[in-house]
């Protein structure tokens, strides 16, 4: 399963920088997305910032798997962690086109802690 996360991170790494590209040719102007300071843009880059961001964990996963050769105790984890490199970006530019749509951040949120947990508990045991 954690090849899964090896290009699941390696693939939101690529779409960090294709997103940051977007949002690159459009910096420029004021009152892309309703100013700096609006809600559509600074969620919009969290989306960009959460693509380099989770896809270095899930790289950092695989490592940490790999080393400590866990790769049968830990799919619940790598799933959860795909979970959160899908949903977190998804919701962050589903949110800026609809900010009702913010109330679904709990999905990414709680796979993400969810992974984290039960990696912590695989470390352990």
């Amino acid at each position: 399963m954690p090849i899964f996360n090896l290009y699941a991170g390696w693939i939101g790494i690529l779409l960090g920088f294709l997103t940051g590209s977007i949002h690159g040719l459009f910096f420029h102007e004021e009152h892309w997305l309703g100013g700096y300071g609006s809600w559509a843009r600074r969620i919009s880059r969290l989306g960009h910032i959460s693509l380099f961001g989770l896809g270095l964990i899930n790289l950092a996963f695989v490592f940490t798997v790999d080393h400590l050769e866990l790769r049968d105790r830990v799919s619940w984890p790598s799933g959860l962690l795909i979970l959160g490199i899908i949903t977190m970006p998804l919701t962050c530019y589903l949110s800026a086109w609809r900010p009702a749509l913010r109330h679904f951040f709990v999905v990414p949120t709680l796979s993400l802690l969810a992974a984290v947990v039960l990696f912590l508990i695989r470390l352990t045991n």
